[in-house]
C-alpha cells in the first residue's frame, strides 16, 4: 500500500473568495473524486486549526492506494488533474508539499 501525503497553503484571498471559502470548496472537489477514481483505497482532507501558526499549512490530504502504480494513475485520472489546476490558483506560489510512502503490512 501507499500513503500519499499532500499539504496546501492558501492565500488569504484568490479567485473572489476568502481563504475559508477556498479550503471548503477544495475539500469538497477532493472528496468527490473518492466517486470518480477507482485507484482511491482511502481519502481523508484535514483543514488547518482556527488560529494556528501562519506559517503552518492549511490543508492536508492523506489517501492510499494499492500500488505506486495505482497512484500514478491517479494523478494523471482527468478529474485528479482539474483539481490540480483548479487548487494552483488558490495556493501560495511556494504553498505545496507532499510525500509517498509505503505502508508496511
Amino acid at each position: 500500500m501507499i500513503c500519499h501525503i499532500v499539504m496546501f497553503k492558501f492565500k488569504e484571498f484568490a479567485e473572489g473568495r476568502s481563504k475559508a471559502e477556498n479550503l471548503a470548496e477544495a475539500k469538497r472537489r477532493m472528496l468527490a473524486l473518492r466517486e470518480e477514481i477507482p485507484e482511491i483505497v482511502s481519502m481523508e482532507v484535514f483543514l488547518g486549526a482556527p488560529g494556528s501558526a501562519d506559517t503552518n499549512y492549511d490543508y492536508i490530504l492523506v489517501s492510499t492506494f494499492r500500488s505506486m502504480e495505482e497512484m500514478l494513475r491517479y494523478q494523471k485520472h482527468p478529474s485528479h488533474v482539474a483539481f490540480g489546476n483548479f487548487v494552483k490558483a488558490l495556493r501560495e506560489p511556494d504553498g505545496r508539499a507532499s510525500i509517498d510512502y509505503e505502508l508496511k503490512e
